[in-house]
């Protein structure tokens, strides 16, 4: 029997997609707010597909700061964006 692989949604598209393939943004237990790139940090996190469009929509309907409960600062959201433009 094969392995279940565990899946996320995109706060930006809220598509399905498989946990490593999504970016992974946590709000600590401190209440500070990063981007995980392990995946494994302790908090409540929320995913965002690596689509600049995706970024953008969670951007305006501050889908980040009700995902996580908390204000995201501007700078979160620029260090996702410099990253997704890496990616491509």
């Amino acid at each position: 029997m094969a392995k279940k692989i565990p899946e996320r949604s995109c706060i930006g598209c809220r598509e399905k997609f498989p946990k490593k393939e999504l970016i992974r943004i946590v709000r600590t237990p401190e209440g500070d707010v990063k981007i995980d790139p392990t995946g494994k940090a302790n908090g409540r996190g929320a995913y965002i597909c690596s689509k600049t469009i995706c970024l953008e929509k969670a951007y305006k309907g501050d889908r980040l700061s009700q995902a996580l409960s908390t204000q995201v600062s501007e700078e979160i959201y620029n260090k996702l964006r410099e990253d997704l433009s890496k990616q491509c």
